[in-house]
């Protein structure tokens, strides 16, 4: 089958992702790649962290595709991951698209997940789920932003179904649930809800101490009181949530956390991905 072709049932892609410290260096030694989702060869801008792009070729996702992700950090290792550009969830006739997302990171281990931003276009069905398995002694930050419609081309999410969840678990133990659920504008519009922003965005790291939520509130005190953002911090996780009408808005606030938290948390110096950069 030509791979650019959209099979009429859908895209059934796997991704699986394994790192481990080899000599003080993180290497990729495990990747199990089926249908259309790829990652480009690991970068090493910085010496022994690996930075990896994920990569969906055919641009977007459709009602019907099913993508899996899974990824998992060995003890000592520290993986970079992100991706070139947003992932957009294109209108659909009635199937519902899903992207499940399955992050394991050992004692010792880091991993950063800074995935651009998903876009729900009007008229999409998508169900976007992600688990975090952490244990004590691991080190995470990750992060995800939602937009609903295209807020530059005026263009709202009017119509459509998106529903997502962000899981973070600890020692098996499940202690965090993010999710959002919308039919249309009913969330938007809610003043319990995006209180009529089109993203919402969390940042969340594991397992950290408390002493670090100050390092957040630090940062967020030198950008102008009103924005829409607050951190919280509860058994062993800080959570900095946010709301939007741009990624670049949101990207200005959420870049100097993870600096912040990269620098004094993780201890090594702020090197953000090149792709960033183009």
């Amino acid at each position: 089958m030509n791979a650019r072709v959209q099979p009429e049932t859908g895209w059934k892609a796997q991704l699986q992702l394994g790192y481990q410290d080899r000599n003080g260096k993180t290497r990729l030694v495990d990747r199990v790649q089926r249908g259309p989702l790829a990652v480009q060869r690991s970068l090493y801008p910085e010496g022994a962290p690996c930075h990896t792009y994920l990569l969906h070729p055919p641009g977007g996702v459709v009602g019907g595709d099913q993508l899996d992700i899974r990824v998992d950090v060995q003890p000592n290792a520290h993986a970079m991951i992100t991706t070139p550009g947003a992932t957009k969830f294109y209108r659909s006739e009635g199937k519902q698209a899903l992207q499940q997302q399955t992050l394991t990171v050992q004692a010792g281990a880091t991993l950063e997940w800074l995935p651009q931003e998903n876009i729900a276009f009007p008229g999409a069905n998508a169900r976007i789920y992600s688990d975090v398995h952490l244990v004590q002694g691991s080190r995470f930050i990750g992060w995800e932003l939602q937009c609903l419609g295209r807020p530059a081309i005026q263009e709202t999410f009017d119509n459509g179904n998106m529903d997502t969840c962000l899981r973070v678990h600890v020692d098996g133990t499940l202690q965090l649930i993010d999710s959002m659920k919308t039919n249309g504008l009913s969330l938007v519009e809610s003043a319990a809800g995006l209180r009529g922003y089109a993203m919402n965005a969390s940042l969340i790291a594991g397992t950290i101490p408390e002493t670090h939520l100050d390092t957040v509130r630090t940062v967020l005190e030198s950008f102008d009181p009103s924005l829409p953002v607050g951190a919280t911090w509860m058994d062993n996780l800080l959570v900095v949530r946010m709301l939007g009408n741009n990624t670049e808005d949101i990207q200005k606030v959420l870049i100097p956390v993870w600096k912040a938290l990269r620098e004094q948390w993780l201890e090594v110096p702020a090197c953000p991905p090149r792709i960033w950069a183009t």
